[in-house]
């Protein structure tokens, strides 16, 4: 992993698996993993459990809350992977702040509609519903700067490809 990484965001739509990639990338890399959705007031989950998406005014403080998460967890530990929509770059922006290049890196989970949407289907008791996917897709920006990974292949494989590409960005 290069030097100055600190922090790897996951990202991507609902049910590519953020959090399960996510966890076995930090323990690889002896780091911490959590889970954005983890620290969604009580208000946007209930609104995307009732199948609303969220607006960018629903989001701005939870995008705040996230990035000093993202500043106090550089003190705790020398690792840190975030799980994370991030869907538009004016939100990884948000995440990113005033860091230094190369302290943080935004990794794009992708795959098919049919794969993810295959995936929610067969996921039981998390806020967010299938329903959303669409919305989720249509909203995806994707910039050069992510390290782009496809889904369609073990969460050990996705592992493996994700340290790959960072070894050679």
């Amino acid at each position: 992993m290069p030097p100055d990484l600190k922090t790897l965001i996951i990202m991507g739509v609902c049910g590519c698996g953020k959090s399960l990639v996510g966890s076995l990338l930090a323990a690889k890399l002896d780091g911490v993993f959590e889970d954005g959705d983890d620290f969604h007031p009580p208000s946007n989950k209930a609104k995307m459990s009732a199948g609303t998406p969220l607006t960018d005014d629903d989001r701005w403080p939870w995008y705040a809350v996230l990035r000093q998460r993202i500043e106090d967890m550089r003190h705790l530990t020398p690792n840190y992977v975030l799980a994370c929509s991030a869907l538009k770059s004016i939100y990884r922006d948000k995440l990113r702040a005033h860091d230094a290049a190369g302290t943080l890196r935004f990794v794009l989970l992708e795959g098919s509609r049919e794969l993810i949407a295959a995936r929610l289907a067969a996921r039981k008791g998390h806020f967010m519903p299938p329903a959303l996917l669409d919305s989720q897709l249509a909203t995806l920006e994707t910039t050069p700067d992510l390290i782009r990974v496809s889904i369609d292949q073990t969460p050990e494989q996705i592992v493996d490809d994700i340290l790959r590409q960072l070894e050679h960005a």
